[in-house]
């Protein structure tokens, strides 16, 4: 098997996207690279990739209880194979692949229970 993960970034979830996107806007004084309202926002930093999200309705939970808003997003050539690895190493993702506007993704944890997004661009 063969994980083979081209990039990584930094997601930080939000309820009120727009202000978080302002803040983020204001404090690196740039815009966002990629912006889809109410949804998604992507700044290109030197160096790092940090994205901005919106949960949807049924993963705001997860976000409630949490002590940090990050995950950590691994963009992979293959997902299937991801999965398949992350399932060998004994922490298989949680739920069903989606598919969002930007590709395919699923979610899991890392053994410290960080959230993890393993996703594979249309």
């Amino acid at each position: 098997m063969n994980f083979s993960c081209s990039s990584a970034f930094i997601t930080l979830a939000t309820v009120d996207l727009e202000k978080l996107v302002l803040f983020y806007s204001n404090l690196l004084n740039i815009k966002p690279q990629h912006y889809t309202l109410n949804s998604y926002a992507e700044f290109q930093l030197p160096g790092l990739r940090l994205g901005i999200f919106k949960p949807k309705q049924m993963h705001q939970p997860e976000f409630e209880n949490s002590s940090s808003a990050m995950s950590l997003c691994l963009e992979v050539s293959d997902l299937e194979n991801a999965v398949a690895h992350l399932t060998s190493l004994g922490y298989p993702p949680l739920g069903e692949t989606l598919t969002a506007s930007h590709g395919k993704e699923i979610y899991a944890y890392d053994p410290q229970g960080n959230r993890l997004i393993l996703h594979q661009s249309s």
